[in-house]
């Protein structure tokens, strides 16, 4: 899916200039560009695009999660980037196995990364290891499971 668009984007070319192994998979759809980075280079990677004086992805606007639920890996992680001085929007994603779904926290990359992860948590169950305080965040505390998850019954927990 790799086309000569993704070549001329700069965090693309900083990003893999930096370190080439960040960058898994470069997709660029409708004139949105997604770099796949796998699990071992998200916290690194995240601290570059945020502190590269060229990028500056000093903002970061959501994390989401989609459960591809029979496939491995099962999880896909997003991260939606924006570097503000030059409006400019970037989407990490990241591969997580349904097995053991855990990512390193990005919270001093990017502070407001604290709600985001704590509601992937508490509906996806993925552990975000170095969160200082990973509860839940929608669901009640004695909630059972994780009710966005493919494999969540219907009707819940009997």
């Amino acid at each position: 899916m790799e086309s000569q668009e993704n070549d001329r984007n700069p965090a693309v070319e900083k990003l893999r200039a930096w370190d080439a192994e960040a960058v898994a998979e470069v997709i660029t759809f409708r004139g949105e560009t997604t770099v796949v980075v796998p699990v071992r280079h998200l916290r690194a990677a995240a601290e570059f695009l945020a502190s590269e004086p060229s990028l500056r992805y000093s903002f970061l606007s959501d994390i989401t999660t989609v459960d591809r639920f029979p496939l491995e890996p099962r999880f896909e992680v997003n991260y939606h980037l924006l570097a503000l001085e030059r409006k400019d929007r970037l989407r990490l994603k990241v591969m997580v196995p349904g097995n053991d779904p855990a990512l390193p926290t990005v919270i001093p990359v990017w502070p407001t990364a604290n709600w985001h992860e704590r509601e992937n948590f508490d509906l996806f169950g993925i552990r975000f290891e170095g969160h200082p305080d990973l509860t839940r965040i929608v669901l009640p505390d004695d909630w059972e499971g994780h009710p966005l998850r493919k494999d969540y019954p219907v009707e819940g927990y009997r």
